[in-house]
């Protein structure tokens, strides 16, 4: 058994293939935190996560340890990849999921390490009863170098991607995915983690009645309040940022205290989707774990190698599921104008700019083509469009709705429900325009020009708005 050569028992440490054999004991170890389980209540009053942690005695799959904690403020909240934690009076226990250690908040303590980038040895975060040992800075030295010459050992990941959470809808998932931002401007406070691995999440059936879309508009995104543009500009202009949520209101704090550092990658284990006002959302479960991943680590380079691949193809900012071509429903000037995404026109540095992109059309407002001009006869129609990326309101106006329409004359109402059906891939009719639940739409992926612009002079930005322009309906 390995340990410090001092007979105060504080400052003895074991190696975690002697732990496992040192049941209902109290040790202490030091090691590598591979994996993080999320944060949440326990069945008592308590609050309660799982670590996993390696050393060189036990590289692969190492030991768990069970915290218990009055707050999650006093559970350890692990920043980066690799980082050491040292364990102070933790019991060894045999449990049916095989051997662990458990950290008891009446006498066991922890510090947190930063690991091999570390340049110091003073933690980042200590537990109540903490201490220093006059020896701790040698074993986290040891561990530093192990760590950067020999990678702590972990089983192959199997995992998909963003693309393909269609399939795994109902069922556990896993994702390597890059966290981006934590929010908690939902109403009611509730936080959202937005993750993303450059991939593109598949389009969602729509459900809504355009009847409807006057009191129940389709929401643009499922937080309370839309994301500031500097947020967005943080934000990769390709693949889709998915939001993650907790299960329930119980248990809000999870998502912040397990995914808190915003710019690292994760391997999240255990998740569920669901489909949120046509929006897909991951759910954080319980049982859902993560193991953070380095910026070098062989999935991260894949992932960004992919996302490099796909932005530098004249083509790649288009859908990947409307490959080869969008449909024909729509048809636009400007054919030599590369598409963006509508990530790129939410984060486009000017406020006015003209834009070139393939979206989905999720409704209209109004809701039938009876109202779509004013008693003037002036076009006045809001469209609300959607790409893998986000989704905005973008408005027909005028002169442009008459080339929308296809010029003059225009076109009979009966004329232009047909063209709107085609539009929001609603099935071809006669009547007017109301669709049910029992008939979800799907619209096709069209080309649209897009142009930006600003309604006060005063707060361009806070004022900016967004007309198509130079698109024909032809469906």
């Amino acid at each position: 058994m390995s340990n410090l050569e001092n007979n105060d028992d504080d400052y003895k440490f074991v190696n975690i293939v002697d732990a496992l054999i040192s049941l209902n004991q109290k040790v202490n170890l030091i090691g590598v935190v591979t994996e993080t389980g999320i944060a949440k209540h326990s069945r008592g009053t308590d609050c309660c996560c799982t670590l996993k942690i390696v050393d060189e005695s036990h590289p692969s799959p190492g030991i768990s340890v069970n915290f218990l904690a009055e707050t999650f403020e006093n559970l350890p909240c692990v920043e980066l990849a690799g980082d050491i934690i040292q364990l102070s009076r933790v019991v060894i226990k045999n449990h049916r999921s095989g051997v662990n250690a458990l950290f008891d908040k009446r006498f066991s303590s922890f510090a947190l390490y930063y690991g091999s980038g570390g340049s110091n040895h003073v933690p980042y975060q200590v537990s109540p009863k903490f201490h220093h040992g006059n020896q701790d800075k040698k074993f986290i030295e040891r561990l530093r170098k192990w760590t950067v010459s020999h990678r702590p050992e972990r089983a192959p990941i199997s995992s998909s991607s963003l693309s393909e959470i269609k399939i795994a809808r109902g069922h556990q998932f896993d994702l390597i995915c890059k966290v981006l931002h934590i929010s908690e401007v939902t109403e009611g406070g509730e936080p959202i983690v937005f993750v993303w691995d450059g991939t593109d999440a598949p389009p969602v059936d729509v459900h809504t009645k355009l009847d409807e879309e006057i009191e129940n508009p389709i929401p643009l995104q499922l937080e309370g309040s839309p994301l500031t543009r500097d947020i967005l500009c943080t934000f990769p202009s390709v693949g889709t940022v998915l939001r993650m949520k907790t299960p329930d209101r119980g248990n809000d704090k999870i998502a912040l205290h397990s995914l808190k550092k915003a710019g690292t990658w994760v391997h999240l284990k255990n998740i569920s989707f669901e489909v949120r006002f046509g929006l897909w959302c991951g759910i954080l479960l319980p049982k859902t774990r993560l193991s953070y991943l380095p910026d070098d680590d062989d999935l991260v380079i894949n992932c960004l190698r992919k996302y490099d691949d796909r932005v530098k193809n004249e083509l790649g900012r288009m859908p990947l599921s409307c490959f080869p071509w969008p449909s024909h429903v729509t048809d636009t000037d400007y054919q030599d104008v590369p598409f963006v995404t509508l990530m790129d026109i939410l984060s486009y540095r000017e406020v006015t700019a003209k834009f070139r992109c393939v979206v989905r059309v999720l409704a209209t407002l109004p809701g039938h083509p009876d109202d779509f001009r004013a008693p003037c006869g002036t076009y006045r129609i809001r469209l609300t469009l959607e790409d893998p990326t986000a989704r905005l309101h973008a408005y027909v106006y005028a002169e442009d709705g008459v080339k929308f329409f296809g010029g003059y004359p225009i076109p009979s109402v009966d004329t232009m429900i047909k063209m709107q059906n085609a539009l929001l891939g609603v099935e071809k009719t006669d009547e007017a325009i109301v669709v049910s639940n029992e008939k979800p739409r799907n619209p096709p992926w069209v080309q649209c020009c897009i142009k930006s612009y600003y309604i006060d002079e005063n707060d361009m930005w806070g004022s900016r708005r967004y007309r198509i322009f130079g698109t024909t309906l032809i469906g």
